[in-house]
């Protein structure tokens, strides 16, 4: 039988020294293939690969969309392009952003879980927010592993805290028990598929991250996993449902972009601040047309009409500054709501 020999890893800040940390210590004879997603800037070319590669003894690339898969080797989701795992090969695709990242680790998990079900390893490290989470459920459910990096020792633990929060994980360890792990798991045989079904959730959200669909089959898929709600997406302006009843509350667009609630609410929160600041401009802009307007009419010696557009532009420019107010220290605009709430309950 085939092992635990699938193995995708997920981190963000701090993931660099994480990722060597594990990869730098694996032997060259693991019969393992190992797929990464490090959350990258969009607009900058990555050398991760290369850094992977004089760490440790697989090699490691960027891989192409629909490039076989090989055991023994490292492949590594390029910048602005979400990896996603194919029976066999893989597919790499500049699908809609989920959680603000792509790539993003669900995605790849997700796929993994799809295409290899109990034989996927999930890993969990180093990062912020909480992309991971709910990838890392659908490894569960499709009888995977879970491997979370212990909290108390990543830099950035948001990711691991979540994971822990909301998935039944196998193992919460420290970076320098992981290697000896994944070549154990890699040994050992993995249950039988069959008692692990892809459920509807992992097989739709896997085909809406390819991007293989038409509009009427995007729309008939997330309406058949979701609940339409009365919110819209605050990157495309279109409609969005609750995936599930699941903790982490989540919800989805039907053109592909994806959010856990709290990326939600930060969403929500930065295009209120956006319309704000767009409504100052606007009046400030009236403000200063009325006083123009004002200048106009004390040449032609209309001083009823000079008063008019002066009491206008002033009257105006105190409800810019209610507006700049709520920007800055108004409650629509507040970024941290209940963080300190949530850590203090764990």
């Amino acid at each position: 039988m085939l092992g635990h020999n699938i193995i995708v890893i997920g981190t963000s800040a701090g993931g660099l020294k994480a990722l060597g940390a594990i990869l730098g210590a694996l032997p060259a004879e693991i019969d393992a293939v190992f797929f990464i997603v490090q959350h990258l800037a969009a607009d900058k070319p990555s050398i991760l690969p290369q850094i992977l590669t004089d760490v440790g003894s697989l090699p490691a690339s960027h891989p192409v969309d629909g490039e076989s898969i090989q055991t023994g080797r490292i492949y590594v989701a390029p910048p602005d392009y979400h990896l996603l795992v194919n029976q066999g090969s893989m597919c790499v695709v500049r699908g809609p952003q989920e959680n603000r990242f792509r790539p993003a680790i669900d995605a790849l998990f997700r796929s993994a879980a799809r295409a290899y079900g109990t034989r996927v390893v999930g890993v969990v490290l180093t990062g912020y927010l909480d992309d991971g989470t709910v990838g890392l459920q659908a490894i569960k459910k499709r009888g995977g592993v879970a491997i979370v990096q212990d909290p108390n020792e990543a830099e950035y633990p948001s990711m691991a805290k979540s994971a822990l929060r909301y998935v039944k994980v196998d193992y919460c360890l420290p970076l320098a028990e992981i290697p000896d792990l994944l070549v154990q798991l890699s040994k050992e045989p993995a249950a039988q598929e069959e008692a692990y079904p892809v459920t509807k959730e992992i097989e739709i959200e896997s085909k809406i991250a390819e991007q293989q669909m038409n509009t009427q089959e995007f729309l008939k898929n997330v309406e058949a996993i979701g609940t339409r709600t009365t919110y819209t997406c605050p990157e495309c302006n279109g409609s969005i449902w609750q995936i599930g009843k699941e903790q982490p509350l989540r919800f989805r667009c039907h053109t592909g972009h994806s959010f856990t609630a709290n990326v939600f609410l930060a969403e929500q929160t930065q295009n209120l601040e956006n319309a704000l600041w767009s409504a100052v401009r606007a009046m400030e802009e009236k403000v200063t047309f009325s006083r123009q307007m004002a200048e106009q009419m004390r040449n032609y010696n209309l001083t009823s009409a000079v008063t008019k557009y002066e009491d206008h532009a002033m009257n105006l420019d105190k409800e810019v500054s209610l507006i700049r107010g709520i920007i800055l220290n108004g409650f629509a605009t507040k970024r941290t709501i209940a963080a300190i709430e949530e850590d203090q309950a764990e």
